[in-house]
């Protein structure tokens, strides 16, 4: 079978996932993608791009796989004297209805955040199938509809949901975990706990808790050192230049490590992983550290529970603020 995957927002897990499915897939599998930045124009005019650039292709697909972050439905009235009899796919790394929003975002602040919430639904009511990465995303997707359709003033179609919902799946993420293996012969084991960030540095994150908890165990006089190596997209957030400044030589990488072999070995240093997250529709960098034999502490939301096998929940989760603290001290001084 010859799949093509539609991808305009090709980077970070989401080029992992595409690559990966590729590669390992015992179909014929092309990628029809724009690069990641941008994201909110993204969703607006990526569609366009990729109907141009699929008249373009020299490949004749029995099956489309698109991603969130495209407009299928524009997608598709573009392409539809090639694509109106093709069955049709769509995987949710994230939606936009339940994605925690920055308060400072200006779409936020003028009401126009809902737009992005509704590609996401008239996406999934085109579709064929409707896949998440993970059971909590499907259940946080379909349980925020209802209220999101709500919101318009008549015809909210709440028939719709059930429509959605009979086509949905959940489809964990593929990952590679076997390319970071290369790394584990090269890295080296320090003498202080290394402690880890490798997330986005993002709002959604919560980079301000991570660092607050540091900054509390580094006033204790523990001994530890912190390696910052997720992504950074604009500018950086003020959490960030206020822990460098607070943090001080215990902070032993800071930026991003474009190189996957460099990103890989400071998996394998690592030893305490702590999350702190407001979203994480599945948890890409969270399963790569634990991979690489990092411990990792984490709230008792999201994804995460489905990660972790459940009677190791009360060593590794965390209800409150308190509780994560008082966890990655015990780790530090073990």
């Amino acid at each position: 079978m010859n799949i093509l995957i539609l991808e305009p927002y090709f980077t970070g897990s989401h080029k992992a996932w595409a690559e990966g499915y590729a590669h390992y897939s015992g179909h014929e599998v092309r990628i029809l993608s724009l690069h990641g930045n941008f994201w909110k124009w993204r969703m607006h005019g990526g569609a366009v791009s990729l109907a141009r650039k699929f008249y373009e292709l020299d490949f004749t697909p029995d099956l489309l796989l698109a991603t969130d972050m495209l407009d299928l439905t524009i997608f598709l009235s573009l392409t539809r004297e090639k694509t109106s009899s093709l069955p049709v796919a769509l995987y949710f790394h994230e939606n936009q209805l339940t994605y925690p929003w920055s308060p400072s975002d200006r779409d936020v602040a003028k009401n126009r955040d809902k737009h992005y919430g509704f590609i996401n639904y008239a996406s999934a009511l085109a579709a064929d199938a409707v896949f998440f990465n993970s059971q909590y995303h499907l259940q946080a997707f379909l349980s925020e509809l209802p209220g999101f359709l709500r919101h318009f003033p008549d015809q909210q179609e709440l028939e719709t949901v059930e429509q959605i919902e009979a086509k949905s799946r959940v489809l964990p993420l593929g990952l590679d975990l076997e390319r970071l293996d290369a790394a584990h012969l090269a890295s080296e084991d320090g003498c202080r706990p290394l402690i880890l960030w490798n997330h986005r540095w993002e709002y959604d994150k919560n980079p301000g808790e991570f660092f607050h908890a540091l900054e509390i165990l580094a006033d204790k006089e523990l001994d530890f050192e912190v390696a910052i190596v997720g992504e950074c997209f604009s500018r950086r957030p003020e959490a960030f230049l206020s822990a460098k400044e607070k943090l001080g030589d215990r902070i032993v990488q800071f930026g991003y490590v474009k190189a996957f072999a460099d990103y890989a070995a400071w998996l394998w240093k690592a030893d305490i992983l702590p999350v702190t997250s407001y979203q994480d529709f599945f948890g890409t960098s969270l399963v790569e550290a634990i991979y690489c034999n990092c411990y990792p502490i984490l709230p008792y939301r999201l994804a995460y529970p489905e990660l972790v096998p459940s009677e190791l929940h009360p060593r590794h989760f965390y209800n409150d603020f308190e509780e994560l603290v008082h966890k990655l001290e015990t780790a530090i001084r073990n």
